[in-house]
């Protein structure tokens, strides 16, 4: 599958891995700057929508409005697409307490919480691009992405970046927190994948929780020193189903996998 493509949040992220994946796969791209006004007017084949907000949503919670819901209404208003992806979280199914979440279930939020607002914000994305394209918008709930590129963002990313400098680590969080992880290549082909697929939500995710401590036992195996700072010991979130995905034919490779062959890269 390749054609035209168009790249919200090109600069970002996730967008930018994206975007030049896409270009080595043969699709003409466009990735539209911010305000630019022909993204409401230009013909712009299948959207992908990966524009939002993430560590600073909480001190910008209009921004975050914006970004998560205000312009993709805007863009399947104009109604120049053939397909959309939505990039959503899983972080959506934060609020149930339960030990696997799927994406037919309904989703649970307080809306009182003022830190919320992320949540609800990509859910009226979500609503948007499932209910007012026409059949053509699909949802993709991203897990914690991670990579080791300079500037790549998150606690995961941070660490790797940090174990080229040195090989004593010593880390601000808990050696009891549990993510699932997926590597920014292994998302990028669910995106890829998604846009070809149903009209439904699916979790891009590896399916499966790792703990900070966990990790650690590969960067240890591996040669570096690890610590943490904190000992807080949270109830997981909600293991994500990914069946959807699968079917597919994308599985993404284990964080603890790509971990140890980074790692070994470093040493050679």
């Amino acid at each position: 599958m390749a054609g035209l493509a168009t790249v919200v949040g090109a600069a970002g992220f996730v967008g930018a891995r994206l975007a030049g994946r896409l270009r080595a796969g043969g699709w003409e791209v466009y990735a539209p700057a911010k305000g630019d006004p022909d993204l409401l007017t230009r013909d712009l084949g299948t959207v992908f929508y990966c524009a939002g907000l993430t560590a600073d949503y909480d001190a910008r919670p209009f921004d975050t409005v914006e970004a998560h819901a205000s312009l993709v209404s805007k863009v399947i208003r104009a109604d120049r697409f053939t397909r959309l992806v939505y990039c959503s979280s899983t972080r959506l199914y934060d609020g149930q307490r339960k030990p696997q979440a799927h994406e037919a279930e309904p989703l649970v939020f307080d809306p009182a919480d003022p830190r919320r607002v992320y949540d609800l914000s990509k859910a009226l994305g979500e609503n948007l691009s499932l209910a007012r394209t026409g059949g053509r918008g699909a949802v993709a709930r991203l897990s914690n992405v991670y990579d080791w590129a300079d500037g790549a963002p998150g606690f995961l990313s941070e660490w790797l970046i940090a174990a080229r400098a040195t090989r004593d680590l010593k880390l601000n969080s808990s050696p009891n927190i549990a993510r699932d992880y997926i590597h920014l290549d292994d998302a990028v082909a669910a995106l890829i994948a998604i846009a070809a697929g149903q009209p439904q939500v699916y979790n891009v995710a590896a399916g499966a929780l790792a703990t900070n401590a966990d990790i650690a036992r590969v960067f240890e195996a591996a040669g570096w020193w690890v610590s943490f700072t904190g000992a807080a010991n949270p109830l997981p979130p909600p293991n994500a189903s990914v069946e959807r995905l699968t079917a597919l034919g994308v599985r993404a490779r284990p964080v603890k996998d790509v971990v140890a062959a980074y790692l070994e890269g470093l040493k050679a």
